[in-house]
């Protein structure tokens, strides 16, 4: 994946990125009922049962028929039906070999864990998931706000912003073309507060956020690109 213009296009960064795991590891496809090899990724003998399909129908924007797909693929990649940071880590490591993944995959999986209790269920990965393929754009830009408000406090700082560019470039590792300076992150964040800093008070708010957002149409266009992956 190209970074150039990551700024700009950040909300793509991240869906991209998941969209490309969840297909690598066969939760977006129909999956085979075969016992799985990966068995060390298991988290516990505890497993946790979700929701009725029914409820998450309408917490969702997926048919009962995408639930039972999406379902068959977490329960064949997590047979507990859980999530921990650690499976998170190493599906990432798993992924991007060349780059160390772990910082972004503790973000993404905090963007996830919706309430904070270390594990991700399969609730929070649908939920999460209908948004970020199916939700309004205001929706997608809110989720991607949370991603990049890291201690959400409701703004985003330099700070918050560069350890997030830092994790993705680190992720994506150092055979990229053309090679990165060691300063590029820096400057992205600066482009990016240019951009989004409205009053130029040193932090991002969700209002300015999505005004700048909706103005651009690179990221509208972004966020469009993965409505019908599944």
């Amino acid at each position: 994946m190209g970074i150039q213009g990551m700024e700009l296009c950040a909300m793509a960064v991240v869906v991209l990125l998941f969209i490309a795991v969840l297909k690598q590891f066969g939760i977006l496809e129909p999956m085979s009922m075969e016992d799985s090899s990966d068995s060390e990724l298991e988290l516990s003998t505890v497993r946790h049962q979700p929701e009725g399909l029914d409820q998450l129908q309408t917490q969702t924007k997926f048919t009962k028929k995408e639930l039972q797909s999406l379902y068959r693929g977490f329960k064949n990649e997590c047979p507990t039906g859980l999530v921990d940071e650690d499976t998170f880590k190493l599906i990432y490591s798993q992924f991007f070999p060349q780059g160390d993944a772990t910082t972004y995959a503790h973000f993404l999986f905090n963007a996830f864990d919706a309430d904070g209790n270390g594990a991700i269920r399969f609730e929070d990965f649908v939920v999460g998931l209908s948004i970020l393929l199916r939700g309004t754009v205001h929706e997608k830009l809110k989720w991607a706000f949370n991603l990049y408000d890291i201690n959400k406090d409701g703004y985003i700082t330099k700070e918050e912003m560069l350890a997030i560019m830092k994790s993705i470039y680190d992720m994506m590792g150092h055979h990229t073309y053309p090679i990165l300076r060691e300063d590029a992150p820096l400057e992205h964040v600066e482009r990016f507060f240019q951009k989004m800093d409205r009053n130029q008070d040193g932090v991002v708010t969700i209002e300015e956020f999505l005004e700048t957002c909706q103005k651009d149409e690179n990221i509208m266009n972004s966020m469009q690109l993965f409505e019908n992956v599944i």
